[in-house]
This record gives C-alpha cells, sequence and structure tokens, in this order.
C-alpha cells in the first residue's frame, strides 16, 4: 500500500487584503443581433399577423361577393383594426429607440470631439421642456468642456427639481395608500402600480414616450442606477426593523413606519429614474 500523503502549495509574497486590492476592469462584449428571445417573439408576431390579415382578406373578399356596401364596411374594420394594431407596434418601437437614443446622447458628450457634443447638446435640447431658452447660451460657449456643466446648472437641474417634486407626490399617495389599503397583497400591487407610472412620468420629463416594453427596459436601468442608494436603503431598512422589533412600537406605528419606508423608496426610484433618463455623463 502506497503512502500517498496532502499536497500543500503555498504561493510567494504577501496576500493583499480584498477591501484595498486593485480590482481590472473587465469588458465583456454583448453579442451582436438579436437575442433568440426576441427571435421567436418577433416570428410569433409575424405569423399571427400575417394570418390573421390573410385570412382578414378573404373574409372582406367573400362579404364584397355578397354586397357592395357590406364588403366595405368589412373593409373598414378590418383597416380600423390593424391599424391600431400598428401603431401600437409603431409606438413600442419609437420608445425603445429614444431609449437607445439615451446611451447614443450620453456616449457623444463624453466625446472629445466639441462638434458631436454640441450637436448631441443641441438634439437633447429641442427635446426636453424649457431648451428653447438655454439654446442661446449654447450656441454663445467657446470652450467644449462647458458644454455638459451649463446643461447640468440648466435644463438637468429644472428636470431634477420636477422629478423630485413627482418623487415626493407619489410618496404622499404611497403613504396614504397604504393606510387606506386592508390588504398586503393590494399593497404590493399599488406600490408597484405607482413606481412604474412614476418611472413613465420622469420619462415624459426628459422627452421619452416609452411604452410597455420600453418601460420594462426603463426599470432595468433605473435598478441599476439605483445601487448608488444602497448604504442609505440599508439604513433606512435598518432603523425600521429596530423600530418594527418592539412589541409596543409595532403595534402602535407599524404601519407607519412601514409606510414611511415605501414611501422614502418611492422617492429613491424617481432619483434613480432621473439618472436613468438623463443623457448627461456621470460627474467625475
Amino acid at each position: 500500500m502506497s503512502d500517498v500523503r496532502p499536497r500543500l502549495e503555498a504561493e510567494d509574497g504577501r496576500a493583499e487584503r480584498l477591501d484595498i486590492a486593485p480590482v481590472p476592469e473587465v469588458v465583456v462584449k454583448a453579442e451582436a443581433g438579436w437575442g433568440m428571445p426576441v427571435l421567436v417573439l418577433s416570428g410569433f408576431g409575424v405569423l399571427a399577423l400575417g394570418l390573421a390579415a390573410l385570412q382578414t382578406g378573404n373574409f372582406v373578399d367573400d362579404e364584397f361577393h355578397r354586397s357592395e356596401w357590406l364588403g366595405w364596411v368589412t373593409l373598414g374594420v378590418a383597416v380600423l383594426g390593424f391599424g391600431l394594431i400598428l401603431l401600437g407596434i409603431w409606438r413600442e418601437l419609437r420608445g425603445l429607440a429614444a431609449l437607445k437614443a439615451v446611451d447614443r446622447l450620453r456616449a457623444e458628450l463624453a466625446s472629445d470631439n466639441p462638434h458631436v457634443k454640441m450637436r448631441a447638446a443641441r438634439h437633447w435640447l429641442a427635446q426636453v421642456e424649457g431648451g428653447a431658452a438655454l439654446r442661446p447660451a449654447l450656441d454663445a460657449v467657446n470652450d467644449p468642456d462647458a458644454i455638459v456643466p451649463l446643461l447640468r446648472a440648466g435644463v438637468e437641474k429644472e428636470l431634477r427639481a420636477k422629478s423630485d417634486a413627482l418623487g415626493r407626490r407619489a410618496a404622499a399617495q404611497i403613504v396614504a395608500g397604504i393606510a387606506a389599503t386592508p390588504a398586503p397583497a393590494l399593497v404590493v400591487l399599488l406600490i408597484a402600480w405607482r413606481g412604474m407610472r412614476l418611472i413613465r412620468q420622469i420619462a415624459a420629463l426628459y422627452g421619452m414616450r416609452p411604452g410597455v416594453f420600453a418601460t420594462l427596459g426603463l426599470l432595468r436601468r433605473t435598478a441599476f442606477a439605483a445601487t448608488a442608494t444602497a448604504v442609505t436603503e440599508a439604513a433606512i431598512n435598518t432603523a425600521a426593523h429596530a423600530v418594527l422589533s418592539s412589541p409596543l412600537l409595532t403595534h402602535l406605528a407599524g404601519e407607519m413606519a412601514g409606510g414611511a419606508v415605501a414611501a422614502r423608496r418611492m422617492i429613491v426610484l424617481g432619483r434613480a429614474a432621473s439618472v436613468a433618463c438623463t443623457p448627461l455623463p456621470p460627474k467625475g
């Protein structure tokens, strides 16, 4: 019987602490083109609309053979129905394109090319409310590095103030809704609906009209933007847990503390949505 001993390997040098060790930046390139879910859903959509259009065309043709006026009425109904469907699809595509345009404008505003940066700034001012008032000051800028600070101190400051006002309004509505809602499941639905509506309202402030899919994409970006407030949220949750852990205060102020946490999260959601919607590059 052979003598099997454990093998130990030791590295030379002293291991660095994880909190101070430099973390290398890893860039993962996204795969070009559409993914499998988009291709499958697009295929089902083309089949559904295409086959429905062919079937409707045959039905309209049969109605024309029966009676001319009945055929025209059927054709009008078919055109109106398919027109509304195509209009909805067009609005969804326009919302997704506007969401992609935010990334493009952010990259152009961070560019070293002054002409690209100026063109992007003018394009964004043409989309948002109050941007026309800042256009003369933007045209008078000679230093390309002053374009982004000018936008941040002008239009962006006003948009952030309006976004904070929408967030505070949503927080007040959440507190009132929690107090008036008897079932916890309805509270969850109320918070989800009000949060989605808040994101759409802030997106409209920044010149976007997101549809269903664009709103879901914007919600994902808002979740990434909200990571900057994780420390604040952790402190709030800890304070709320300390309050709710007391049996006496649970009965006296349990609902109030839960409503306060939900309201605070709605304000944070509004600020994170502003970060996700703005094309201005981050500071620093």
